[in-house]
């Protein structure tokens, strides 16, 4: 019995210095480690959560409030999601996602009666919102176009830089946002993608450019779709607010039809965060226009098969009610309703914001305000002005001037516009 105690005990010594090694070694992996750099959105706010002041004011968020200060969960939304309780297994969705759901989002971007839709030149997928096929598409681009560079607006979404980078894909950028105007800089614009080489990709933000609510006219997108034609560039369109920008789908979708009319290829990602107010679902899509139905298959084999080690198949709850409200003649109706009254109520608040500053005396132009559209305004607030916007009155923007204008309300529009004459008027 003492020898097997012996035994015990040196075996039960050595497997301890041994796990402790072994910790020791495996913990090496991570000690260079360091902590990610804080998300500038989600730094607003936190701060704007640790604030105090009871006139505190977020206009950092990119979501939509109403005037209340509340999220909106849409009736059409909550109607969708009564019919489809219950009436579905929990079963996996294919790795193309939901078929109806595809359908309605293919009619909603190209038309009902779309000659693409009907030919099948189509190669359409269901993604993770808007994010997710960006990132589908990055990574299908970073496959079968490995050394073609993308061209990104100077300034767009953080994160579409983030996207791309991942991918593997080479980037570049084009002129966009022209700050003395704070309007677009169409020749500059147009100057990058004539000197682009032949072939390029572009990033083209499609309807209330994120983040600075410009938007090209008709006209300038009619000329930004010929120089892309003639250069044999490939445009890729990241849609998040179609609907949400003017309240009319079709209005927010005309430079799809336009690009189509020129005979341009297309890529398209779709998002219903936005303009359903579908937020935590993730429900999106992510569109090819092909040449044939031939080439349409291939190309959504390809990206089916790229999206299977990413995450297999994608949610099936959101698919559920974006099919149902857009599949549904009244159900469409409400929505188009309601996404007409988120719509108008940011641009009420730019309409208020703008000739409030005005009838204050400011001898500064605000018509920007205005001319802009969709969630966000570039205002034109340098990075000092919003430092002191925050410390002087606790209204919290990322530091570029970028005003969610959802963030606005009737109770604190006033506030938030006398704080703005009052950290511009020296200028």
């Amino acid at each position: 019995m003492a020898i097997r105690n012996s035994l015990t005990g040196q075996f039960l010594r050595r497997s301890s210095v041994a796990g402790a090694r072994l910790m020791s070694s495996s913990s090496s992996w991570f000690r260079s480690i360091e902590p990610a750099p804080k998300d500038p959105i989600l730094g607003v706010t936190e701060a704007f959560l640790a604030d105090q002041s009871p006139n505190k004011v977020n206009v950092g968020v990119g979501a939509y409030r109403d005037d209340q200060r509340k999220p909106v969960v849409l009736e059409c939304v909550r109607e969708a999601e009564r019919r489809v309780a219950g009436s579905q297994f929990m079963e996996y969705l294919p790795m193309g996602g939901s078929i109806k759901m595809i359908e309605e989002s293919l009619k909603l971007a190209f038309g009902d009666n779309s000659e693409f839709i009907k030919d099948k030149r189509i190669a359409a997928v269901q993604a993770l919102s808007g994010t997710g096929a960006c990132r589908l598409f990055a990574a299908f681009q970073q496959r079968f176009h490995p050394n073609t560079q993308i061209y990104i607006p100077v300034p767009t979404w953080a994160n579409h830089h983030n996207i791309w980078r991942d991918a593997g894909v080479p980037m570049k950028t084009f002129r966009y946002y022209h700050p003395e105007s704070r309007g677009l800089d169409f020749s500059g614009l147009m100057d990058d993608i004539k000197n682009a080489p032949d072939g390029s990709f572009f990033l083209l933000v499609l309807t209330a450019h994120n983040p600075t609510g410009v938007d090209p006219s008709e006209e300038q997108w009619r000329e930004i779709s010929s120089q892309i034609k003639a250069k044999g560039h490939f445009p890729f369109f990241d849609m998040a607010y179609q609907g949400f920008a003017s309240g009319d789908p079709e209005r927010d979708a005309k430079a799809i039809k336009i690009f189509l009319e020129d005979g341009h290829l297309i890529g398209l990602a779709q998002s219903y965060a936005k303009n359903m107010g579908l937020y935590g679902q993730r429900a999106g899509s992510l569109s090819v226009l092909c040449e044939d139905e031939k080439q349409a298959v291939a190309v959504k084999s390809q990206l089916q098969l790229i999206a299977r080690p990413m995450y297999s198949n994608p949610p099936l709850h959101g698919a559920l009610i974006v099919s149902t409200v857009l599949g549904d003649p009244d159900l469409k109706k409400l929505w188009l309703k309601e996404v007409k009254v988120m719509a108008d109520r940011i641009i009420g608040m730019r309409t208020t914001l703008r000739e409030n500053l005005e009838k204050k005396g400011s001898t500064l132009p605000w018509q920007h305000i205005t001319n802009q559209i969709g969630m966000f305004c570039y205002s034109g607030l340098t990075p000092e002005q919003v430092d002191r916007m925050t410390n002087e009155f606790h209204i919290y923007m990322t530091r570029n001037g970028r005003i969610s204008m959802a963030g606005l309300n009737t109770g604190n529009v006033g506030y938030v516009l006398d704080a703005i004459h009052e950290v511009t008027k020296s200028f």
